[in-house]
């Protein structure tokens, strides 16, 4: 089953992204995971404020480039994992290297018929 593996990270967690040895955490992760044989897919986000939001307003759209307010976390990633169950996903999320003020939120892949 896939699972993906969302990370959401501080914002002093997108400042340390300059810093060798959190990049070196992030690189050995990635590496365990493709060793393992269970990276199907994965990236690393720009800056909150380097986005831009769509909204629907009816038949319309309204269109919103950066930055946005502050919160505790923002996206930062994420991974796309296939494991036999939840319990897996589990133990491979303990794993991310993201910081205290950060999370990892892990969500099954929808299965269309």
């Amino acid at each position: 089953m896939q699972y993906a593996l969302i990370i959401r990270e501080s914002a002093e967690d997108f400042v340390r992204r300059g810093d060798p040895a959190y990049r070196d955490g992030w690189t050995a992760y990635t590496k365990a995971l493709v060793q393992a044989g269970i990276l199907t897919a994965g990236a690393g986000l720009t800056p909150p404020e380097t986005g831009t939001i769509v909204r629907r307003k009816g038949e319309d759209h309204d269109v919103q480039d950066g930055p946005y307010p502050e919160g505790k976390e923002q996206l930062g990633g994420f991974y796309v994992i296939e494991v036999p169950d939840l319990d897996a996903a589990l133990e491979w999320a303990t794993r991310v290297p993201v910081s205290e003020q950060g999370s990892v939120e892990i969500r099954p892949r929808l299965q269309v018929a």
